[in-house]
C-alpha cells in the first residue's frame, strides 16, 4: 500500500503545479520570464501565448467594399429616377385669309417656324359654320389658315411678308377663279402688337409700288375660329396632289 506520506506529497505537488499553470496562463506575456522557464522545465509549453492582434483603426474605419453588382445597382436606380427635362418650345398664334385654304395650309406648312396649322372659318357671325354655309357667302365667314409658330425661328413681321407674297392682295373677295367673300384677303391679329406690324407691312408694300392696285387685304381683330371638317385639314397631302391651288411656293425673303 502506498504510504498516506507519499499520497500527501502527490497531491501537494499536484496543487502546487496547478497554481503555476494558472500563473502562467494569466501572466504577462514574456518568452523569456522566469515563469515561463519553470513551466517548461516541467513539461509545458515554452514561452508565452501570442499577443491579441493589435486593431489597425484606419482599416477599421474604411468602409467594407460592396459586390460590384450592388454599386452598378445603385447608380441604375439613381440613373432611372432622375427624370428628363425638356424645355416646352414657346409659340404664338397667327391667322391669314387668302383664298381658298387648302393652298394657303400648303404654303405655310413649308415655312421654317411654323408648327402646327388647321383651315377654318372666321370674321363671320354663324356659330358653328360649315363649309356648305360658307360658301354660300351668306355666313360673313372667311376661308382662313391658324398657325401656332416659333418666334425664335421666324418673326410674326417675315410671317406678314410671305403672306403678301403668296397670294394677290389687290383682289376684293376673290382669288383668281374662286370668288365670294369667303375668299377675301386678310390679316386676323392676336394682339396690339400683331396689329401694328401687320399695318406697317401694309403700308410700306404700298408705298413700294410693287402692286398695280392698292392692297384690299383687311386687318381686324381676330375672334372665333370654327375648326373646318378634317377632310380639308392638309388637303393635298392627304390626297396626294400637288398645291396648284393658285398659289406659288413661299420663297426665302421677307
Amino acid at each position: 500500500m502506498i504510504s498516506a506520506k507519499l499520497i500527501a506529497v502527490g497531491v501537494v505537488g499536484t496543487i502546487g503545479f496547478l497554481g503555476l499553470w494558472g500563473a502562467y496562463r494569466w501572466h504577462s506575456p514574456c518568452a523569456s520570464c522566469p515563469m515561463s522557464m519553470a513551466i517548461g522545465a516541467l513539461g509545458g509549453p515554452s514561452g508565452c501565448a501570442p499577443a491579441p492582434k493589435q486593431r489597425d483603426p484606419v482599416a477599421d474605419a474604411r468602409p467594407e467594399p460592396k459586390p460590384a453588382g450592388a454599386v452598378i445597382s445603385a447608380v441604375s436606380a439613381k440613373t432611372e429616377s432622375t427624370p428628363m427635362t425638356t424645355t416646352p418650345t414657346k409659340t404664338e398664334t397667327a391667322m391669314f385669309g387668302a383664298g381658298c385654304f387648302w393652298g394657303v395650309e400648303g404654303v405655310l406648312k413649308q415655312i421654317p417656324g411654323v408648327v402646327d396649322t388647321a383651315c377654318g372659318y372666321a370674321g363671320g357671325h354663324t356659330p358653328n359654320a360649315t363649309y356648305k354655309q360658307v360658301c354660300s357667302s351668306t355666313t360673313g365667314h372667311a376661308e382662313v389658315v391658324k398657325i401656332e409658330f416659333d418666334p425664335s425661328k421666324i418673326s410674326y413681321e417675315k410671317l406678314v411678308g410671305k403672306f403678301f407674297k403668296f397670294h394677290d392682295p389687290t383682289q376684293v373677295n376673290r382669288q383668281g377663279p374662286d370668288v365670294g367673300t369667303q375668299y377675301r384677303s386678310a390679316i386676323f391679329y392676336y394682339s396690339p402688337e400683331q396689329k401694328a406690324t401687320a399695318e406697317a407691312v401694309k403700308a410700306r408694300l404700298d408705298k413700294s409700288g410693287k402692286f398695280k392696285a392698292p392692297i384690299a387685304t383687311e386687318i381686324v381683330k381676330a375672334g372665333e375660329f370654327w375648326r373646318a371638317e378634317e377632310y380639308h385639314q392638309n388637303y393635298f397631302a392627304k390626297n396626294g396632289l400637288e398645291n396648284n391651288c393658285h398659289l406659288p411656293p413661299a420663297d426665302d425673303g421677307d
